[in-house]
């Protein structure tokens, strides 16, 4: 069944390496291809932006805001276990 698997992986990567170097061939099609995936990602990059922008606006947590929150709790978790070997080492008789 690997094997299998394997082979069929293979295959598909040979076609698509193919496909792309067929499509990469033609250098103003090049060109082109490299401009449409620049204006997605800037699309995307607004869209983002967009999104925060409205999240905040309904006072709801961005994305960004979540991964703030959890490094905020990641710190506040390695205090606690700091201070309770302290107060273990302390109250040790």
């Amino acid at each position: 069944m690997a094997g299998k698997r394997s082979s069929l992986r293979a295959q598909a990567l040979g076609i698509s390496q193919k496909a792309f170097e067929r499509l990469m061939a033609d250098e103003q099609r090049a060109q082109w291809v490299a401009q449409a995936v620049g204006r997605v990602q800037r699309g995307k990059k607004a869209l983002d932006r967009g999104q925060e922008e409205l999240m905040h606006a309904l006072q709801l947590a961005a994305r960004s805001d979540f991964g703030k929150v959890s490094k905020q709790l990641s710190s506040l978790k390695r205090r606690t276990r700091e201070l309770e070997e302290r107060l273990d080492r302390l109250l040790k008789p």
